[in-house]
C-alpha cells in the first residue's frame, strides 16, 4: 500500500502548483537573484581595457589553461574580466578548507560535534573571514598579472591594482550573501545555483560552435549524430548514478514501558554510491590546468634554467592530451577516496549507531560495525571513482578526437545535473507541504462542522 506521502506526490499537478503562493514567492525571489548575478557578468572592472583583453583571453596561441574553468563556472565573466570574474570560487574553497580542518583540528572538530547550531554557525563565520583572506589573495594576483601586461589597462599603477582588488574581493562577497539569500527565501542551494547559472549561460554558444563546425564541414553529421547521443546518455547515466545508494538495514531493540513493549523500529542508512560528489573533478582539474595558466602568463618572461621545463610539461597538460587524461583519472580516483574518508568517518557513525540503541542485523556493535561500514563504503567509493572517471575522461576523448572547440567538461555536466536534481527536489517538497498544510485544514474544517455546527433546520 503506498504511503500518505507516494499518495500525495502522485496527486500533484499544475493546479497544486497554483495554489502554492509560497513557493511562487521563492520562485520569483530565486529567479530575480540569478537575474541579478547575470547583468554583474557584464559589468567590467574600472580601468580594464575590455576590448583588448578579449582579445588577449582569445589569443589561438595561448594556453588559458584554469581560466577555461573559471570562465565556464562564472558564466563568461573572466573572458569580459567582470566585477563578479572571481565568482563564488573563494567561497567553495573555504568551505572546503573549513571541512577538512573540521575533520583534523581538534577545536573545530569539537564544533562541528558538540557545538550544535552555535557550533555550525561559528564555523559558517569562519568560512566568511576565510573567503575574504582568500579573495584578496586571488584578486590581488589578478590585479598584479593585468597590470603587468601591456595595453591591457588604461592607467596601469598602484591605483588600478587598489580598485581591482577591492572590485573583484566585492563581487565574491556580494556573491556569497546573494547565494545564501536564495536558500534562505529561495528554492534550492544558492551557492549551487549561481554556479549551474554560469555553466548554462554559455551552454548556447557551446550549441552554436558546434553547429557552426557541421555547417561548415569541419564535423560531419554522423559525429554531430554522435555527440548528441553521448550527451543525452551521460545526462541519463548521471541521473542513474546520483540516485543509487546502498541502503543499510538498522534495528533498534524492543524495550519494556509500563505494560507494554515499545521500540523494534526498522531504519536504513543511506550510503551513496558518489558520497563525494563533484569535489574531485574540481580539485583535480584545478592542479593540472594550473602549470599551463602559469606558463601563460610567463610565456614573455625570460625564464631560468631550472624553469624551461616548464612550458614542455605544461603543454602536455592540457585538454586532449594523452599525459593529461591519465593524470587526470588517476586524481579523480584519489580524490574520490581523499574526499569520502574526510566526509564519511565510519567510527563516528558505528557509535551513534550503539548510543542510540540501533545495530546493523548479524553484526555487533561498536567496532564490528565501523568495520563492515568502511568496507562497504570503500567498495560503493570504487564504483563511485569508476563513475565520475568515465563520465569526465569522455569528453576529453571527444575532445581529443573531433578538436578542442567541442570540449564541454564533465565537470559542468555533474554540477548541472546534480543542481537540477536537487532543486527539483525541493520544489517537490514545498508542494508536499503545502498539500499537507491543505488536507489539515480540511480536516480540522470537517471536524468542527460535524461537531460544533447547529442542527439543520427541519422548516
Amino acid at each position: 500500500m503506498a504511503s500518505a506521502a507516494e499518495q500525495l506526490a502522485a496527486n500533484m499537478n499544475m493546479g497544486s502548483f497554483a495554489k502554492a503562493t509560497e513557493l511562487h514567492k521563492r520562485l520569483l525571489f530565486t529567479l530575480g537573484a540569478l537575474l541579478v548575478y547575470r547583468i554583474g557578468t557584464y559589468v567590467p572592472i574600472p580601468g580594464i581595457n575590455s576590448e583588448a583583453f578579449l582579445q588577449f583571453f582569445n589569443n589561438p596561441d595561448g594556453q588559458r589553461g584554469i581560466l577555461d574553468m573559471f570562465n565556464m563556472f562564472s558564466g563568461g565573466a573572466v573572458e569580459r574580466m567582470a566585477v563578479f570574474a572571481l565568482n563564488v570560487t573563494p567561497y567553495i574553497s573555504a568551505s572546503i578548507i573549513v571541512q577538512l580542518m573540521g575533520s583534523v583540528y581538534p577545536p573545530w572538530e569539537k564544533l562541528k560535534k558538540e557545538g550544535g547550531e552555535s557550533g555550525r554557525k561559528q564555523l559558517n563565520q569562519y568560512t566568511r573571514y576565510l573567503t575574504v583572506v582568500l579573495a584578496l589573495a586571488q584578486s590581488f594576483g589578478i590585479a598584479a598579472g593585468l597590470n603587468a601586461q601591456p595595453q591591457l589597462v588604461d592607467n596601469p599603477g598602484l591605483f588600478f591594482i587598489a580598485t581591482t582588488v577591492v572590485s573583484l574581493t566585492g563581487g565574491t562577497m556580494f556573491l556569497m550573501w546573494l547565494g545564501e539569500q536564495v536558500t534562505a527565501r529561495g528554492v534550492g542551494n544558492g551557492i549551487s545555483l549561481i554556479i549551474f547559472a554560469g555553466i548554462v549561460a554559455v551552454l548556447p554558444g557551446t550549441i552554436g560552435r558546434l553547429l557552426g563546425l557541421a555547417q561548415q564541414g569541419q564535423l560531419s553529421a554522423f559525429a554531430l549524430l554522435f555527440i548528441l547521443v553521448m550527451v543525452v546518455a551521460v545526462v541519463v547515466f548521471i541521473v542513474f548514478m546520483e540516485r543509487a545508494q546502498r541502503r543499510l538495514l538498522i534495528q533498534y531493540p524492543k524495550r519494556q514501558e509500563g505494560n507494554r513493549m515499545a521500540g523494534g523500529e526498522r531504519s536504513f542508512l543511506p550510503l551513496k554510491v558518489n558520497t563525494a560528489g563533484v569535489i574531485p573533478p574540481i580539485f583535480a582539474s584545478s592542479l593540472l590546468l594550473l602549470p599551463s595558466t602559469v606558463a601563460n602568463f610567463a610565456a614573455t618572461a625570460n625564464l631560468p634554467a631550472w624553469l624551461e621545463w616548464l612550458p614542455t610539461v605544461a603543454a602536455q597538460l592540457t585538454h586532449g592530451q594523452p599525459l593529461f587524461m591519465v593524470l587526470y583519472g588517476v586524481l579523480i580516483v584519489f580524490f574520490c577516496f581523499f574526499y569520502t574518508s574526510i566526509t564519511f568517518n565510519p567510527e563516528d557513525t558505528a557509535e551513534n549507531l550503539r548510543k542510540y540503541g540501533g545495530f546493523l542485523p548479524g553484526i555487533r556493535p561498536g567496532k564490528r560495525t565501523a568495520e563492515y561500514l568502511d568496507y562497504v563504503l570503500t567498495r560503493l567509493t570504487v564504483i563511485g571513482a569508476a563513475y565520475i572517471t568515465a563520465v569526465c575522461l569522455l569528453p576529453e576523448i571527444v575532445s581529443a578526437n573531433f578538436g578542442q572547440g567541442l570540449y564541454f567538461g564533465g565537470t559542468s555536466v555533474l554540477i548541472v545535473v546534480s543542481v537540477t536534481m536537487d532543486t527539483v527536489a525541493q520544489i517537490q517538497s514545498q508542494l508536499l507541504a503545502h498539500q499537507y498544510e491543505g488536507l489539515i485544514k480540511k480536516a480540522k474544517l470537517r471536524g468542527r462542522g460535524g461537531r460544533g455546527a447547529p442542527a439543520p433546520s427541519r422548516r
